[in-house]
């Protein structure tokens, strides 16, 4: 009898816990659970229990459950709370799937789960990226955040022109993941512009058709592999540079005038070179004048030795050197060069 009565109480026991934590998950669930039953969006009292001891917001799960299946989507709770799991925003992902829906795009839930987790840390969302496919949005080109204002380009006359851009786009769900984002398309854009505006033959074809930028740069299917769709071009405003060309021709002179320069100092140099050459030679043949004249009264005194040379015949050269000089000092300093040579 006393083992009956233990065995008893231990299922007494075991029944108390039982019902104690019945309990316990009714008072936590009940309200959820009831609330969900009520919407028709039923999730079982087994499963909250399990998101709870996984850390899973119950709340969250269940009421983003009742929001898709009153919008008419059915989204089951499991796939809810493994998208959670993953890091994903489960609020915006609901509500990309109605606004989607709404709008009549094709979106299935694992494509927008896929597009939830890669914009994590970009600061865009999977449901700007729907309402943005709904609603287009214009992105300025360039963009003011990156310090211009305009995109310069020059015409084949070298004038400069400042174009500014409003580029109309929206997205692409398809290539939303993976997709080059917005800086690619304004970057493309300006590239466009400015191969446009350079291939024009004067700034006046700017000017008139500023159109024609537009239209020649969105056929060149700038969107391709982004995540956006361009559905217009718009050239906001257009003002006139500075004359490029002309800038550069006059630094092209200047620096023509710098090379003339330089060419007619090395040839100065070198004239300086010979005429100091030619100074050089001239005081050689001086030196050398110098040692033939020098020669001379050893030459006399020779004669004299030998008997060719008389006194005579000396005191007559020395009187014809004498009436020469006396000429040449009546004469004048040019006319007695004149009459030497």
């Amino acid at each position: 009898m006393p083992g009956a009565n233990l065995l008893i109480l231990v299922l007494l026991g075991a029944a108390a816990i039982v019902g104690l934590v019945f309990v316990v998950i009714l008072f936590n669930f009940l309200g959820i659970w009831i609330r969900a039953r009520v919407a028709n969006a039923p999730v079982g009292l087994f499963n909250m229990v399990a998101m709870r001891l996984r850390r899973v917001p119950v709340g969250l799960i269940v009421d983003a459950r009742i929001t898709a299946v009153k919008a008419g989507l059915h989204v089951d709770a499991d796939l809810l709370e493994a998208h959670y799991l993953a890091g994903g925003n489960i609020e915006h992902l609901v509500l990309a799937l109605i606004a989607a829906d709404k709008a009549g795009i094709t979106l299935d839930f694992n494509r927008a789960c896929a597009i939830d987790l890669a914009t994590k840390g970009t600061g865009k969302t999977v449901l700007e990226a729907v309402r943005t496919s709904i609603n287009p949005k214009v992105i300025d080109c360039p963009n003011p955040s990156s310090g211009k204002n305009t995109i310069d380009a020059v015409a084949k006359d070298g004038i400069g022109v400042k174009v500014k851009a409003r580029v109309t786009v929206r997205s692409h769900l398809d290539r939303f993941v993976g997709g080059a984002t917005e800086e690619t398309i304004i970057a493309r854009v300006g590239e466009g512009i400015v191969s446009s505006i350079g291939s024009s033959m004067s700034y006046k074809e700017v000017l008139e058709n500023p159109d024609r930028i537009s239209k020649a740069v969105l056929g060149k299917g700038l969107d391709s592999n982004t995540a956006f769709e361009i559905l217009s071009i718009d050239i906001a405003d257009v003002d006139i540079g500075e004359n490029v060309g002309a800038k550069l021709q006059a630094e092209q002179a200047e620096a023509d005038k710098r090379v003339a320069q330089a060419k007619a100092e090395v040839r100065r140099a070198a004239a300086v070179a010979v005429e100091q050459e030619m100074v050089a030679r001239t005081q050689e043949m001086r030196a050398k004048v110098v040692e033939a004249e020098a020669a001379i009264p050893i030459a006399m005194a020779e004669a004299f030795r030998q008997g060719n040379l008389g006194v005579l015949d000396y005191m007559r050269l020395k009187n014809i050197q004498a009436d020469t000089s006396m000429r040449q000092s009546i004469a004048g300093p040019g006319q007695g060069g004149d009459t030497q040579k």
